[in-house]
């Protein structure tokens, strides 16, 4: 069962935020969705950890205790796949509406999501960073950078716990030289980076209640540090394109898992039943 059929008016973007979003590379929506749903979202996060599969069907690069480090970070792709739950959070419609005010256009479809828990730092050493990146340098399988992400927050958020952090105006920069999501050394990677001409390497942290989702243009550089709490940061990313989405041959970087479910030729559109429409 969905966990909403319509869109949520009162959570779309005004012109005002759409401006700030075409300049700055990022929006945070107000809470779309509610404690009870989280609550629930959460049961079923666990149940993926548990290999616990709704559908019968396994997702992609599941973390299994005893396998990974228990203290890195846990990324499942395309949990939506295995959780109906988890499917209406990937699918949600007012995510959809918020992408596609924000991206100026009439389709907004899923390309994938990414169940994320960052556990508690406890007495590790390891900090479960995520890498400064921009989403587009791993997408080069789509032909334009019409992609968008809506980082939903399962959890309250905040730079104790290793909220995400953008580089405002960087989504006008191009791919930069400097991009590993699973670098753990944050200042390295920034003093390596080449900033282009009359731009600044800021960061702004996006701190949120539970049941916000901030989002950010492929091409926006982000991160996050490192959780010295005690308790889990759990979220999932929504990665979502527009419907003019096309394929494109990447030699450099093969093939993205999503890009050889389509199985297509330079300039094919992303279409079909693996990748659901939100919007309209």
């Amino acid at each position: 069962m969905a966990l909403s059929n319509l869109p949520q008016t009162q959570c779309l973007p005004k012109e005002e935020d759409i401006r700030f979003f075409e300049m700055s590379g990022y929006w945070v929506s107000p809470k779309i969705f509610s404690d009870e749903q989280l609550e629930r979202i959460i049961e079923h996060q666990e149940k993926i950890y548990r290999e616990e599969y709704e559908t019968g069907a396994e997702p992609i690069c599941n973390w299994l205790e005893g396998v990974d480090n228990p203290r890195a970070l846990r990324k499942t792709d395309n949990s939506h796949w295995s959780d109906l739950t988890l499917r209406s959070v990937a699918t949600d419609p007012t995510l959809g509406a918020i992408a596609a005010k924000l991206m100026k256009v009439d389709v907004i479809r899923l390309w994938h999501d990414q169940l994320l828990y960052k556990p508690g730092r406890g007495t590790g050493k390891e900090t479960a960073n995520v890498g400064w990146h921009q989403d587009y340098v791993y997408w080069q399988n789509c032909m334009e950078p019409t992609l968008i992400t809506a980082w939903v927050a399962f959890t309250d958020v905040d730079l104790s716990n290793g909220c995400m952090q953008v580089v405002p105006r960087s989504n006008q920069w191009g791919l930069v030289n400097v991009n590993n999501f699973f670098e753990q050394n944050l200042e390295k990677q920034q003093a390596e980076m080449e900033v282009p001409e009359n731009e600044v390497f800021t960061t702004v942290p996006l701190i949120m209640k539970a049941g916000q989702a901030s989002f950010h243009h492929a091409l926006t550089i982000h991160g996050s540090g490192a959780n010295v709490t005690e308790k889990p940061r759990r979220s999932m990313a929504v990665h979502l394109m527009t419907g003019n989405t096309r394929y494109r041959f990447n030699p450099k970087g093969g093939q993205h898992f999503n890009a050889r479910i389509l199985n297509g030729k330079d300039g094919d559109l992303y279409t079909g039943d693996s990748w659901p429409v939100l919007y309209p």
